[in-house]
């Protein structure tokens, strides 16, 4: 593989280098690639079939060379990119590895080249869209191009709009009002699906959540796309409203898309934060994810192994757990408390009666359908005993 010397093009410490170069290429994004990988094969082990796929914003390549090499089963790939140096690099990168016959090289404007093949006998198994920045630019024709049943992959790098330090770039492109809130992260994948959501039902379409991840700097999401407007109006059932105290930690989801008022928390009385409209569905889907994790085994790839696997078994812990989590440090530093360790915590909710796990966006956080209240009770009760224990 040919890709930019990244250091080359970065003239000041700050620099952001992949943006710099001539021909977009992001190191960190190695994970994310990984996993797209892994989510193919696992699309290809569901269908049983030959699969087409497309990455228009391709940059030199190397995510659609991966699917063609390391994906058993993959008949087509389109790689495109709207800048001609990218194309060029992407086309030698392409002979290199002697793939011609199967992966075709574009130049052109990446809802361009979606619209070509959103005909009934023309579209995609797996489209992925990882842009720099938000992917909602690219939905409506990457649903447009993608078969029934087929598998979207939506990168979201915004994370600074979607995380609520920017709410209003979050509102124009995503339809919904973020939260900067300690478990901002996983509001940011729920507001991304939710525009999602919302695309896809315009067109009679629905979506399905089948695997999401935060990671570093952008959060992703994989979606089966299925045709239908009924399966449309389902869906649009799973979106609502998270309503959040600053105050007290108190959350709560609203199962609708509206409020006639301003709520007020029922702990302490103060005003609750609104965020969404946003999905309020699982985040994970069972079956799938388990077989992310075996494909991992079945065949070795050509992956950071360890570092795959910690964050698919994180992943695992977190399928049909609680919306949102509460963090210790946030938490205790409220109370006024030392942090107790995570694995106690959860031991003792779990004892209580409660549902508890960690969760991959926070290591110092618990999934939890214990209310705030709840919570911070037990947290109490817990350092109550240590220092009574300490004292004797």
């Amino acid at each position: 593989m040919v890709i930019p010397k990244l250091e080359a093009f970065k003239r000041e410490p700050s620099d952001y280098a992949p943006a710099k170069a001539p021909v977009f290429f992001n190191p960190v994004m190695e994970l994310n690639r990984d996993i797209a990988v892994l989510c193919l094969k696992v699309l290809q082990r569901i269908r049983k079939r030959d699969l087409t796929v497309c990455e228009p914003l391709a940059g030199c390549g190397i995510r659609g060379i991966r699917f063609a090499r390391e994906v058993d089963n993959v008949s087509k790939v389109v790689i495109n990119d709207i800048s001609l140096e990218a194309s060029k690099l992407a086309e030698w990168n392409v002979k290199k590895n002697c793939l011609d016959e199967i992966i075709t090289v574009e130049n052109k404007d990446a809802n361009d080249l979606l619209s070509d093949y959103a005909s009934p006998r023309h579209r995609f198994d797996y489209v992925d869209i990882d842009p720099f920045g938000s992917p909602m630019p690219f939905v409506e024709p990457a649903l447009r191009s993608l078969r029934s049943s087929g598998l979207l992959a939506l990168t979201a790098t915004d994370l600074a709009s979607l995380c609520g330090v920017y709410p209003r770039p979050c509102l124009r492109r995503y339809g919904g009002l973020p939260l900067r809130t300690e478990y901002c992260h996983e509001l940011a994948i729920r507001l991304l699906t939710g525009a999602v959501v919302r695309s896809a039902a315009k067109l009679d379409l629905a979506v399905r959540v089948v695997f999401s991840y935060y990671a570093a700097h952008y959060v992703r999401v994989y979606l089966i796309v299925e045709r239908g407007a009924k399966r449309a109006d389902a869906c649009l059932t799973q979106l609502g409203l998270i309503q959040h105290c600053f105050s007290c930690f108190h959350r709560e989801t609203l199962d609708h898309t509206f409020l006639l008022r301003a709520s007020i928390c029922p702990e302490c009385h103060k005003k609750l934060s609104i965020a969404g409209p946003l999905w309020i569905g699982s985040l994970l889907d069972e079956h799938f994810t388990a077989q992310i994790l075996e494909e991992v085994w079945r065949k070795p790839p050509k992956i950071r192994v360890q570092k795959v696997v910690k964050l698919l078994t994180q992943l695992r812990q977190e399928v049909n757990s609680p919306r949102t989590f509460y963090v210790l440090d946030r938490i205790c530093d409220s109370l006024n408390m030392p942090v107790p360790s995570v694995k106690r915590i959860i031991t003792e909710l779990q004892k209580n009666g409660y549902q508890a796990n960690p969760t991959h966006f926070n290591p110092t956080a618990v999934k939890t359908d214990a209310s705030a209240k709840s919570f911070k009770e037990l947290i109490l009760a817990e350092i109550s005993t240590d220092t009574s224990e300490a004292s004797s």
